[in-house]
This record gives C-alpha cells, sequence and structure tokens, in this order.
C-alpha cells in the first residue's frame, strides 16, 4: 500500500512539475514583443505599444514610428508656433511663460509614459486622424489608467473645448478640482504666476 502512494506522490510531482514548465514557457511567449515593438495580450485581445518619445504634453511618438495626439486635451505649447501665438493673445500672458509651463507638462507626460506600454482606444464616429497626419486617440497605461484624463486631473492640461469628445465632460471636471487644488500648473511654478 506505501509503495502504490509513493508512486503516485511522485507521478503528481513529476506531472505538476511539467504543467509548472509549460505555464512558464506560455508566459514567455505571450510577453514576447514583436519587431514593431507591439506586445499583444492575448487574455484580452488588447494591444499594447511602446511610447518611443514624448515631443510635447499632448503627443507621442510610438515604436511604430507613427505620432498620437492625446483626444479631448491641450498642454501649453513649449515651441515657437501659430498656436503659441495664440494663446498668448488669449491667456494675456508672455510667450514665454507659456513655453515655460509647456516644458513643464511635457516632463511631466514624459515621467508618466515614455518608454512604457500603452493601449491606443480611439472616439467613436470620429476622425481617426488631424490634419498633422497624428493619430487622435484616448491613451491607456497597463494598469488602465486613462493618461489624457490623469494630465488634466493631476493639472498639467486643460480641456481641449474647440473639438468636444465623448469625455468633454469628464476632463471638465477634474480641470475644476485641478483648479480648485491648486494643482500641477494650476499651483505656484517656480515663481511663474499662476496659469488661469
Amino acid at each position: 500500500m506505501f509503495g502504490i502512494s509513493r508512486r503516485i506522490l511522485s507521478m503528481f510531482f513529476s506531472v505538476g512539475f511539467v504543467i509548472l514548465v509549460l505555464l512558464y514557457v506560455g508566459y514567455k511567449m505571450l510577453k514576447q514583443e514583436e519587431p514593431s515593438g507591439i506586445v499583444k495580450q492575448t487574455n484580452s485581445g488588447a494591444e499594447y505599444i511602446f511610447v518611443k518619445r514624448v515631443v510635447d504634453g499632448d503627443t507621442f511618438v510610438m515604436s511604430t514610428g507613427e505620432k498620437v495626439r492625446l483626444l479631448g486635451i491641450d498642454t501649453p505649447e513649449k515651441y515657437e508656433s501659430k498656436k503659441l501665438d495664440r494663446d498668448a493673445n488669449s491667456s494675456g500672458k508672455d510667450k514665454k511663460t507659456i513655453k515655460r509651463l509647456g516644458e513643464l507638462a511635457s516632463d511631466y507626460v514624459r515621467k508618466l509614459v515614455e518608454g512604457k506600454k500603452v493601449r491606443l482606444e480611439r472616439e467613436p464616429n470620429y476622425d481617426d486622424k488631424d490634419r498633422y497626419g497624428r493619430l487622435l486617440r484616448y491613451v491607456y497605461l497597463e494598469d488602465g489608467t486613462c493618461v489624457n484624463a490623469k494630465i488634466v486631473s493631476d493639472g498639467y492640461a486643460q480641456v481641449y473645448e474647440s473639438f468636444p469628445v465623448s469625455k468633454t465632460a469628464d476632463f471638465r471636471k477634474l480641470q475644476r478640482e485641478a483648479r480648485e487644488n491648486n494643482r500641477g500648473l494650476w499651483g505656484d511654478v517656480e515663481g511663474l504666476e499662476q496659469f488661469k
């Protein structure tokens, strides 16, 4: 009787070991990156892409080479442009101040997403790309955080009112809370006047 139990126990451990090895190999195969930088997650069908470089607070370059413009939000400009001129005129702030705020927003976003895997989500019934050829997307971190919303919530972006999206009302609420709590650029910024 004792001999049978030992054989069964030995066989049980052998089978268990083989199952563990197969699970480990399967896990490694699922996590293996494709040459394009895309990682497929078979359990949910979600496709994750690496953020190669943050251009500014609301624009990224992905590992695929495509540029992504975050939907529904706008960060201060950090480069000379017509938009910087418009922002200076409409806000009453000088260009140097706006560019400094743009650099701070870009630094914040760089720490949040650069080199990380993200999932892109398109707005239903909305343009796929803007006039500059950038993909217009909501961006999600692997933990489910909506990057667009987090940037607004932490006070580094405003709601982009010119082209409303389905999340505009949510973004407005987050912006109001960020302003009321002096978060990010709504607070004291290295001697700069609050960007209101």
